[in-house]
């Protein structure tokens, strides 16, 4: 099914505009990148938007092949996942922006994409397992090898070398710089079960990166 509005282009990137550029849509499509989610968890992490247009955007992008709907939870299709090296060079774009601030809320999975988009490969003795719990979302990443290999919502089977009980502020402090592991951990602003140097290394790994 097309897009119902169209730059009427043959242009490759005109066409990718026709199925994404519309407000909002981009943004659904983030909120699935680390796996399905129900239409109100959609909605929770984007209260900007309104129940009408989020319907409109999840059918739209539905009709053209990007996201289906099993049960009761919308997931992106293999196509749709392609757009992952899109959202990450986007993102390290728009975070260069030499004009406009990057500020603003941002939700959970966003924050934790943010671990992903910005992580630096490490040494080839690097190997740990992460928890990131924040209330109620807990997110899952595996490093092995020095390389980032895996993020997604929910737990894993075995216990994570390292868990972090945080909040968006917590672990936006972490992620920009403004504060170390230990410092997160001394000031309260996360509870750490594990190796804090763990940690530490990558919360330096992101920040270099």
């Amino acid at each position: 099914m097309p897009p119902k509005r169209t730059y009427g282009q043959g242009c490759p990137v005109a066409h990718a505009l026709d199925l994404v550029g519309e407000r909002w849509s981009m943004l659904v499509i983030r909120e699935l990148r680390l796996g399905p989610r129900r239409y109100a968890d959609i909605q929770n992490a984007l209260p900007g938007i309104g129940p009408s247009v989020l319907s409109q955007r999840l059918r739209d992008l539905e009709a053209v092949g990007i996201l289906e709907k099993r049960d009761k939870e919308y997931g992106l299709t293999a196509w749709g996942a392609e757009l992952e090296p899109v959202f990450r060079s986007l993102a390290k774009w728009g975070a260069r922006s030499p004009v406009v601030p990057l500020e603003g809320p941002i939700s959970h999975d966003s924050a934790m994409l943010g671990l992903r988009t910005f992580f630096r490969p490490g040494d080839a003795d690097w190997t740990a397992s992460y928890e990131f719990y924040l209330r109620p979302d807990s997110y899952r990443l595996e490093v092995t090898g020095g390389e980032l290999t895996g993020l997604w919502r929910g737990r894993g089977g075995q216990a994570a070398d390292v868990r972090v009980e945080t909040d968006l502020d917590g672990l936006d402090g972490l992620v920009a710089g403004r504060m170390g592991a230990e410092d997160a951990v001394r000031e309260g602003k996360a509870v750490v079960s594990g190796k804090v140097a763990e940690l530490r290394r990558l919360v330096e790994a992101v920040v270099k990166g």
